[in-house]
């Protein structure tokens, strides 16, 4: 007598050679609402998943042609059926063989003859298991996505409060460095007049009186006028070259800043590196652990690009001070060099390639470079979001793309490519 009073749902597929037990388990699993596939062989059943993607298999195990153990096995080699559960129908009561059909991926027996309250026991535990697996596997993708959406959030958030921070701190500190700047810039022709002026007077004074007092003659030998009148020039020569230096200095951190350009604007792209560069100068000089760093740079010619001048700068500012780093840790490589590479691409893509001849990355390492999070600096170095961040900036702001090329022991080169379809007008 069956028991079940619930109508049931899902897919059923019946295979059995015997049209008797077809027909028995036809009628019974029909009658309680689950929908009934039928096979007569191993070979039609594994033709008919391609038509059907039951919920549950019932598999005789005695069949014509490949057995139901063979079957089983063809069927979970395929990943897009293999968590389909599967329940042999057998006479047979040994071991050995219920142990081998579970070996193959079978959930469960069902001895014959069958009896039918437990056959649907059975089905109803291993459906309801099949259906939670499912639901697992589904709420562990929506938490897999909630991580990553949450990873990204953080970046995103990271980035924008590092842009910010970082903008508002240079441009204050270029506006703070400007003020003094100019005031001595500004007042350097007008000293340097004064004291042409003066050096003047001193010589006028020599020969008209080439007898001075004695007093102003001991003077003039202790603070060696000679010498004084010589190296005054020379002096303010200085004075200019670094004034003009520091100016050159506030105007990069303005560029590089670029808070009044929040919004896609025609850029000069050789500008916004040139400032970068001039903004990591004191990394590129030499000490004493380390040689100085040549930076060649091979600029083609590259048009005005409609770009996000400042977060751009951003992913070149990585990207350098990265190719710094790699070429710091290279302590083999007596002649460091970093090559700045510029062009454009079958005349769709604005490209700029950054090379080092540093220690290069392992190909195991490449494929995580830019996962946020990720660094394969000390502790306190680095916070894994940089080449992250970069990422964004380049994939999703610009629709660009940007990849790594690297042969350990050889260096490493970042690549990136922004799509030109916005071009203004050509630098000639």
């Amino acid at each position: 007598m069956i028991v079940e009073t619930t109508a049931r749902t899902g897919t059923i597929l019946v295979v059995d050679d015997n049209p008797t037990n077809i027909q028995v388990l036809f009628d019974i699993l029909s009658e309680i609402g689950y929908r009934v596939a039928i096979a007569k062989s191993g070979e039609a059943a594994l033709q008919r998943l391609q038509s059907y993607h039951p919920d549950l298999i019932l598999l005789d195990v005695m069949m014509p042609g490949i057995d139901g153990f063979e079957t089983c096995q063809r069927l979970k080699s395929q990943a897009e059926f293999s968590d389909i559960p599967v329940i042999f129908m057998t006479a047979l009561s040994d071991t050995v063989d219920k142990v081998k059909g579970l070996s193959l991926g079978a959930v469960d027996y069902i001895t014959k003859p069958i009896q039918h309250e437990e056959a649907l026991a059975r089905i109803r535990v291993h459906l309801q298991l099949h259906n939670s697996q499912q639901v697992l596997e589904q709420r562990t993708t929506e938490l897999s996505q909630a991580l990553e959406d949450l990873k990204q959030a953080q970046v995103h958030l990271v980035q924008s409060e590092k842009m910010s921070s970082l903008g508002q701190l240079v441009a204050g500190l270029a506006h703070e460095i400007n003020n003094p700047v100019n005031f001595i810039y500004g007042n350097l022709k007008p000293a340097e007049e004064h004291i042409r002026d003066l050096i003047t007077f001193v010589s006028l004074y020599r020969e008209c009186h080439p007898e001075p007092h004695p007093e102003i003659q001991a003077w003039m030998e202790e603070v060696d006028v000679d010498y004084l009148t010589e190296d005054l020039p020379k002096l303010l020569n200085s004075l200019k070259l670094g004034s003009d230096r520091i100016r050159q200095l506030v105007v990069s951190l303005r560029n590089f800043s670029r808070l009044d350009e929040s919004e896609l604007k025609p850029a000069d792209i050789h500008t916004g590196i040139d400032s970068t560069l001039l903004i990591l100068q004191h990394r590129l000089k030499g000490s004493p652990d380390h040689p100085t760093i040549q930076v060649i740079k091979d600029y083609g010619q590259v048009p005005m690009v409609e770009c996000y001048p400042s977060q751009l700068n951003q992913v070149v500012m990585n990207l350098l001070s990265n190719a710094i780093d790699a070429l710091e840790e290279s302590k083999v490589n007596t002649t460091p060099q970093i090559t700045i590479r510029t062009f454009v691409n079958n005349d769709h893509w604005m490209t700029i390639a950054i090379a080092d001849n540093g220690i290069g990355i392992r190909e195991e390492i490449r494929s995580q470079l830019f996962d946020p999070f990720f660094t394969t600096k000390p502790i306190g170095k680095g916070t894994g979001l940089g080449l992250s961040i970069s990422y964004q900036i380049i994939t999703q702001k610009h629709n660009g793309k940007i990849y790594c090329n690297s042969t350990p022991g050889q260096g490493t080169e970042f690549i990136v490519q922004i799509p030109l379809q916005k071009v203004i007008c050509s630098i000639a």
